[in-house]
């Protein structure tokens, strides 16, 4: 039995904690809000999980220090524009050789920065001790069991097969990589692409349009994550197409779900006070923008919805503008 420390009492954060306690881990969360960790304590996650019993194992409480305790593995699984100022507070609690993982998929706005490197530059932790986890992963699916799998990548392969082996379960199979990039660009990329999946939904477009979205998606994801170094075979794999099938079409995805009151009319504040939640995919598109524009890479789905989310562009006007395109060679 391994204790492991989990920051975050959201869906995937809870969802990943019973992964953990499935695997029989010692799992201690940390949550924000005292109602919350009450609630984890009594078994059950009614804010994000609702009618879901957590399995036993899994503790919570409100004190960093307390869930670090004796932690060998600190999960971290906050919104990804948070994580900075969080780790102001958490960094000297990540020390003692402990492996810390990434659970978020974002680009920092401001600095264009991976999560991996915001954990790197402001708690110190050493980048053979940060892992990444990514894959088509719902959290609704996962805490109810069915079959899933996932990459943990980590530069140093000891640590992410560490990883791998407490989070393997009967029902999560975890692969190992040691391409750190290629799993955090295409976690961070596929949101944004599953917000245009959505509109097009929205829209009342069917498969052809959303299957050309999605390929046209995984191109230009493929085309930045190559231009910061990320093996391109990772696209293919489970942090890379995998993970952008799922979030592009279920309704259990909130970036799809997002997505699609756009595309019926409604606006970036009407959508965020109806569901009281933002999609990451909102946040991180200007950020990801920024990213491809200083390597000169072209993403021209990822630039339309900046212009949807953060100029007003309707949805409509954003389906035109990438259907007028000059043509090109398929494979450029």
């Amino acid at each position: 039995m391994s204790h492991i420390a989990v920051f975050g009492a959201g869906s995937w954060g809870t969802a990943f904690a019973t992964i953990l306690a499935h695997g029989g881990n010692d799992v201690r969360v940390w949550g924000r809000r005292p109602e919350l960790v009450a609630q984890i304590n009594s078994g059950v996650n009614e804010d994000y999980l609702p009618g879901v019993d957590l399995p036993s194992g899994i503790s919570a409480s409100t004190d960093p220090a307390e869930v670090t305790d004796g932690a060998e593995i600190v999960i971290l699984s906050v919104p990804s524009q948070s994580l900075r100022t969080n780790l102001a507070d958490w960094g000297p609690l990540l020390h003692d050789d402990k492996i810390v993982v990434s659970l978020m998929k974002g680009i920092e706005l401001g600095t264009t920065k991976r999560m991996s490197e915001v954990i790197h530059e402001v708690a110190g932790v050493p980048s053979e001790r940060i892992a990444v986890v990514s894959g088509p992963n719902l959290a609704k699916e996962i805490v109810r069991q069915q079959p899933a799998a996932s990459v943990v990548a980590c530069p140093d392969l000891e640590a992410a097969d560490t990883v791998a082996a407490v989070c393997s379960t009967s029902f999560f199979r975890p692969y190992t990589s040691t391409d750190v990039i290629g799993a955090e660009l295409g976690g961070a990329v596929k949101n944004v692409i599953a917000l245009a999946v959505g509109m097009a939904s929205g829209l009342g477009f069917g498969d052809n349009t959303k299957a050309t979205i999605i390929t046209r998606g995984l191109a230009e994801t493929t085309r930045l994550a190559m231009a910061l170094g990320a093996d391109p075979r990772t696209m293919s794999g489970l942090a890379g197409v995998g993970d952008l099938i799922a979030t592009c079409m279920s309704p259990l995805s909130r970036n799809h779900s997002f997505g699609v009151k756009l595309g019926e009319g409604m606006s970036v504040a009407e959508v965020t006070e109806q569901t009281k939640q933002t999609a990451e995919g909102v946040k991180s598109c200007a950020s990801i923008l920024d990213l491809a524009r200083a390597h000169g890479v072209d993403v021209p789905i990822t630039e339309q919805v900046n212009r949807v989310v953060h100029e007003g562009v309707s949805p409509q006007d954003m389906v035109s503008v990438l259907l007028s395109r000059a043509r090109k060679h398929e494979m450029d």
